[in-house]
């Protein structure tokens, strides 16, 4: 049984369900269970409908602490625990995994309970007495986890770090990706046909960004930047792909900025669109200040699009000097250098796509990722 909080548009949500499709396939029996995917982040549910796992959704299954939610959650999750019986219960996201371990540690016949970190709940950015308060309920937590798979090897160190778990509960699994999907070569006429849709010149470098529009996303650092580079550059776009809160407020400073004619927002698209939104695109701009490991740094990757990413979390995994270019977060000075060096130099471009694109091949496939995870469930099973 995987258990995650919600199945909006994310890339824990995908990686999930990569999970639970290609573990069916070898033959388990597996059921996810789920909240509802509020927000304007999108949902995912389309491609559960005649998938080869049961999905069980549970209304009061919420991102957000309230204990008029948590607790209907909790009881209703420790309910279809006790009819499934399974042998394995694998949580995910902060939320689902709090309640999820809690709920099957209490049960007679105790399953062996995995928890995967897709991104800490805990960071540097929030409130000192949440973040204390979020460490405690993940030690207390952990107290009850057979073994933990982290999406970077950064997570697992800062896991440590903090007091949650021991080293050798944790194992680390690059969160997988259609590979295939993204590095063959599209028609051209279909990326002409998107670059129309969105009033992209033929001629003009496309800087992409592909993140909800949310705090903590870097979406603002992306428009400071822009304020020099489209002085210098006059023939840039920065596309921001996807949806969320902020919306509206990136857009008024873009404006205010009289950056309009430089940027396009395309609004949610649908996952099975991204090899052609990167395919159709220079350079990706990836600026979150917290992450796992962001699924579109190997994303683009494999689609031959080098990234200028914020030196955060799992990202140095993958980027290094020969894959794009790290930026200390927040910096401005940095990533307009970094976004300069490649706008203008379309061989390193190429070159620094290319080599990103083998390494990818050999960290990120769907058949890696689950090798890695059965090895777990099959070494705690034991």
């Amino acid at each position: 049984m995987h258990i995650i909080t919600r199945l909006i548009l994310g890339g824990a949500q995908e990686n999930t369900l990569i999970t639970c499709a290609e573990l069916a396939a070898r033959g388990y029996d597996v059921t996810l269970i789920t909240g509802p995917a509020l927000g304007p982040e999108g949902g995912l549910f389309a491609q559960t409908k005649n998938a080869n796992f049961k999905t069980i959704v549970i209304d009061s299954l919420r991102r957000e602490i309230n204990p008029l939610f948590d607790i209907p959650a909790y009881k209703e999750i420790k309910k279809h625990l006790k009819n499934i019986a399974p042998d394995i219960v694998h949580t995910h996201s902060a939320k689902a995994g709090i309640l999820g371990r809690f709920a099957a540690h209490k049960l007679n016949l105790r399953p062996k309970i995995i928890h995967s970190v897709h991104g800490l709940s805990f960071h540097e950015y929030q409130n000192s007495l949440l973040n204390k308060f979020y460490i405690a309920v993940e030690k207390a937590a952990a107290k009850k986890t057979d073994a933990f798979i982290c999406v970077a090897d950064e997570m697992t160190k800062k896991s440590i770090a903090a007091g949650i778990g021991k080293p050798g509960q944790y194992t680390t699994a690059y969160s997988a990706i259609d590979v295939d999907a993204f590095s063959n070569p599209l028609p051209d006429e279909q990326i002409n046909n998107f670059r129309k849709k969105y009033d992209i010149a033929p001629d003009a470098t496309v800087l992409v960004t592909i993140a909800r529009l949310f705090n903590l996303k870097g979406h603002k650092y992306i428009i400071e930047s822009a304020k020099i580079l489209a002085k210098e550059y006059p023939n840039l776009v920065w596309l921001f792909v996807g949806d969320g809160l902020l919306k509206q407020k990136l857009k008024d400073q873009i404006a205010s900025a009289g950056l309009e004619n430089n940027f396009r927002f395309t609004g949610l698209l649908p996952i099975t669109d991204m090899p052609l939104v990167l395919q159709s695109s220079d350079i990706l701009v990836h600026c979150s200040l917290r992450e796992g490991l962001a699924r579109v740094l190997p994303q683009a990757m494999a689609a031959g699009v080098p990234a200028v990413s914020f030196d955060i979390d799992g990202a140095k995994e993958v980027i290094n000097n020969d894959t794009g270019r790290l930026v200390q977060p927040k910096n401005i000075e940095q990533l307009i250098t970094a976004c300069s060096e490649l706008i203008e130099n379309k061989q390193l471009q190429n070159q620094l796509g290319q080599t990103g694109r083998a390494l990818v091949k050999n960290k990120f496939t769907p058949k890696i990722m689950v090798d890695t995870i059965e090895k777990v469930y099959k070494l705690r099973i034991i």
